[in-house]
């Protein structure tokens, strides 16, 4: 009885960090888009990859025993604030950061649920859309810059197969946890829909302040979805087909 009620405490005490951090990140957010300060992006994306830490330290805690996920997933928060980061400085090494960080998200997921013919059935058709957008639309202006269309390219693709496979859980494996992370990766996909817009397009009204707006929330559900894992007790993706 003493022990249920520790891990209740303990429980509370994280969920309450998790809201507190954020909504710390929420307000950050604000700020950011309002002044643009780079120090308030670096504090905001710090704080996503400090969720996601504290939530891994929480399942060990309760000594959870499947920690493939939401180490993945750390890693993977930890790769996207990098790449966040590092884009302000030098677009493409801030991209291909992003793009580990995108390749550990899929490969999280894939500890949740082995990928299937759905998940790359819907991740191929994102990123043929994806594709044809980027090289089609008359929006676009990479000044005959062949290099760093190949590299919004690539990323596309890489995200593409990120979002069909979180989808492609949440379809097979309904739950809190596969929903978080679907509605996380779908976030994410339109926020980097925004910047590519807001960087190499004609479209300029409002896609910079809808990138970050829909950035941060997408980071803290996948931070979140680490909480989540605790849910997911006994569930391998051997045991999820």
């Amino acid at each position: 009885m003493e022990s249920d009620k520790r891990s209740l405490d303990l429980n509370t005490v994280i969920l309450a960090v998790n809201l507190a951090i954020a909504l710390l990140i929420w307000i950050l957010d604000g700020l950011y888009i309002r002044y643009g300060a780079f120090s308030v992006k670096i504090v905001t994306s710090l704080l996503f990859t400090v969720m996601g830490f504290v939530n891994l330290v929480y399942l060990v805690l309760i000594k959870h025993h499947e920690l493939k996920f939401p180490s993945v997933m750390v890693a993977g928060l930890t790769f996207a604030m990098l790449g966040d980061i590092i884009l302000e400085i030098h677009f493409i090494v801030g991209a291909a950061l992003f793009a580990v960080g995108h390749v550990l998200f899929f490969a999280s997921y894939c500890f949740l649920r082995k990928p299937s013919l759905v998940d790359f059935l819907l991740g191929g058709i994102i990123m043929i859309f994806a594709a044809l957008f980027i090289t089609l639309a008359p929006i676009f202006d990479f000044s005959e810059d062949i290099l760093m269309e190949i590299v919004c390219i690539v990323y596309a693709a890489v995200i593409s197969l990120m979002v069909g496979k979180a989808v492609g859980d949440f379809v097979k494996l309904k739950s809190w946890l596969t929903f978080t992370i679907a509605l996380g990766s779908l976030l994410f996909f339109f926020s980097d829909l925004m910047l590519l817009l807001n960087v190499f397009s004609s479209v300029k009204t409002y896609v910079g302040a809808l990138c970050i707006a829909t950035y941060y929330p997408a980071e803290c559900l996948l931070a979140f979805s680490v909480y989540l894992a605790r849910c997911a007790e006994g569930k391998t993706a051997g045991e999820n087909k």
